[in-house]
């Protein structure tokens, strides 16, 4: 090694030059580079050599500046072409002269800069370079193409991000939303974390982030964890604060697809053919359809009649949106593939698409419908004596909320006397059925809505006319039920076996109201469905079928099916063994269903009572969950929200409590309570 001697070298994988000073010890040399500064170097750490002068450092720039312009890589591929063509490798002195017919110290320099940085046509060899295969070349620029394009979309991406991280309106690109949903992915795992109980390290450590979550959450400066990805997409706009991540980690369809949208237009504009050409006329009835306010879809409704005998009948007619479909046809298929509509406090996600489901297959006051018109004439006890199912057509003549029904049942307005005589029938039918071993529990229900982020929650009372409603329901599946088992139809039966409920004097013990229904509750099995009728010991009834929410259940459309198809004198469209295999798919659906819309109410709960944490709740204790520890489930009454407590003190169930918030996390879905004296819930308040 010479003093004055040009070499090459890096420095954290930065190319420096430098000329060689003096030794350093018995291996190591001192290299002065460009910018004055000295470093102790071995000579394996030397990557290139420019010997037959002596340099000094201020002769580094002029010399690079020699060398800068032929530093052209794709001079390379000439030079490539030639040396594959011919077999041959070369050294950066004979790749100078190939290049630029010329072996000066600067021109080898260049040859051996553009071979040492060149990614697609040579690779090195010893001393030398070898140019690589055609193939080679093809994949390597390829390649290089593929990460070029990577790294301009993620440029683009974090720029578009920037934009939107300042509220600007951005149009996300197609190679964004891999990024995006992975991300999204990632944050669901919050729901996967507060079902097993894993803080947010745990979580993390449990379920590690995929590599282009944490490229992309470091690069934006940001952890990458669930908690800091769900809050990226917040920032971004893209989610809402409180984004249902149950509903997201769920299966669950949410919107049509444009396919079964076009369908449902078709059908609009060119309705098939009615099969049931002999439908019974029924529109002289006086029809009325009661639901509550918000409800759009309108699928029951009730009429009563005085016959020339005297005697009276019932009407329960059933919107009929099998008018509007193909057994196995797409809307029929998208139908079976959502399986229910599905209630949210932020909205409904209908089981048909609303065009059709809240226009024609609806019961629109005012206008000539097709239903499954269910006439009853009971005896004087209540059980059922005649019946009659036809394919109809009626005309709905008032929409009713049950407020309305509630207010003339009180007034005992003259112009309905059918309202007061279906609810006279309702309560003597209810009254039939607990003769008949129903059992009735009333606990109160809880509808939570929430509408331009504001939350209302409403104590579902049980009314007279949702009693009304609720037997008339019952009644039409037991006729339907009844017409199935008498023409071995196979039908969705729904039953549920005996519940072994605690002795009377076990019960008489508990006080009454709404600890006795929840110790009774809690004995309660799971309803079943099959294709043979069996009892259903809650109802009261040998036999049951739900028939009377098409629209919005498709097990009832499955009961329509096989119902107007044998009153037609046809084949029901489903075998037995097929009605039971679209039955198990349809089932597995809705209780999926079923578990997002409570996990989705109980989240809307804990944020209502969140936002009024200072407020002062009157509780009732109802059942112990843990004696032992005093953790308690306790009814909310001004909500009807049931939730864990533990209490501090010794307390008996049914026992009147004041409570307010101490702490609740909607999204971890926890909550604790504390327990007020009456001097500080009247300070509160």
């Amino acid at each position: 090694m010479d003093k004055g001697m040009l070499v090459e070298f890096r420095v954290q994988g930065d190319r420096r030059l430098g000329v060689v000073d003096r030794p350093d010890g018995k291996t190591r040399w001192f290299v002065i580079d460009d910018r004055g500064q000295s470093h102790s170097l071995a000579p394996r750490q030397f990557t290139y050599e420019i010997r037959g002068q002596s340099y000094k450092p201020s002769d580094i720039a002029n010399f690079l500046a020699e060398v800068q312009p032929y530093l052209d890589p794709s001079s390379l591929e000439v030079a490539w072409e030639l040396l594959i063509e011919a077999g041959e490798s070369a050294t950066p002195a004979q790749m100078a002269n190939l290049l630029f017919s010329d072996q000066s110290q600067a021109l080898c320099y260049a040859a051996h800069y553009l071979l040492s940085e060149d990614k697609i046509y040579f690779k090195q060899k010893g001393d030398a370079y070898e140019p690589r295969s055609a193939s080679q070349v093809a994949e390597r620029k390829h390649q290089l193409e593929v990460e070029a394009t990577r790294a301009r979309e993620q440029q683009e991406f974090l720029l578009r991000t920037e934009r939107a991280l300042k509220g600007e309106a951005v149009e996300w690109q197609r190679y964004d939303r891999q990024r995006l949903d992975a991300i999204a992915k990632y944050a669901i795992l919050l729901v996967e974390g507060t079902r097993q109980g894993l803080n947010p390290d745990a979580l993390v450590r449990a379920y590690p982030p995929p590599a282009i979550v944490t490229e992309t959450m470091s690069t934006l400066g940001r952890n990458a964890t669930p908690v800091t990805a769900f809050q990226l997409l917040v920032d971004l706009g893209l989610w809402s604060p409180h984004e249902n991540l149950h509903l997201r980690r769920s299966q669950i369809p949410v919107e049509f697809s444009t396919e079964v949208i076009s369908v449902a237009q078709q059908r609009l504009e060119f309705p098939p053919p009615d099969p049931d050409t002999q439908r019974l006329d029924l529109t002289h009835l006086k029809v009325y359809t009661i639901d509550d306010q918000s409800t759009s879809e309108i699928d029951d409704g009730v009429s009563w009649e005085v016959l020339a005998d005297g005697r009276e009948r019932l009407w329960i007619h059933i919107a009929d949106p099998t008018r509007w479909l193909i057994p196995e046809d797409e809307l029929d298929l998208e139908a079976r593939r959502r399986g229910t509509t599905m209630y949210l406090p932020t909205g409904m996600s209908s089981m048909f698409p609303v065009a059709l489901a809240t226009g024609p297959m609806s019961l629109i006051q005012g206008q000539v419908c097709c239903a499954l018109s269910f006439g009853v004439i009971l005896d004087a006890a209540g059980a059922v004596q005649e019946y009659t199912i036809h394919a109809s057509l009626i005309k709905p003549t008032y929409r009713l909320t049950y407020e309305d029904v509630d207010e003339m049942l009180d007034l005992g307005v003259q112009a309905e006397p059918e309202i007061a005589a279906i609810a006279n029938w309702a309560r003597c039918r209810q009254a039939w059925r607990q003769s008949q071993g129903a059992i009735s529990i009333s606990l109160p229900e809880t509808a939570i809505k929430v509408k331009d982020d504001e939350i209302t929650i409403e104590v579902l009372n049980d009314s007279s006319s949702r009693q009304l409603v609720a037997e008339m329901m019952i009644l039409a599946g037991e006729v339907a039920g009844r017409y199935g088992q008498a023409h071995n139809l196979a039908l969705p039966f729904r039953g549920q076996p005996q519940p072994e409920l605690p002795p009377e004097e076990e019960l008489l013990q508990l006080p009454a109201g709404f600890v006795r229904a929840c110790a009774m509750r809690r004995c309660m099995p799971k309803s079943e469905m099959s294709i043979t009728p069996s009892r259903h010991a809650g109802l009261g009834l040998e036999m049951y079928t739900q028939a009377t929410s098409p629209i919005r259940r498709y097990s009832d459309l499955l009961t329509h099916f096989q119902l107007k198809a044998h009153l037609r004198g046809e084949t029901p469209p489903f075998s037995a063994e097929a009605l039971r295999e679209v039955m198990q798919s349809v089932f597995a659906m809705t209780q999926e269903m079923s578990l997002v819309e409570r996990q989705t109410n109980r989240y809307w709960g804990l944020e209502y009572l969140r936002r009024h944490a200072q407020d002062v709740w009157q509780a009732i204790v109802l059942m112990w969950l843990r004696e032992d520890s005093r953790l308690a489930l306790i009814l909310i009454e001004d909500l009807g929200l049931q939730l864990p407590m533990t209490f501090k003190r010794g307390v008996s169930l049914g026992e009147q409590i004041l409570i307010k918030v101490a702490y609740v996390d909607p999204r971890q879905d926890t909550i604790q309570f504390q327990e007020v004296s009456y001097s500080e819930a009247v300070a509160a308040n």
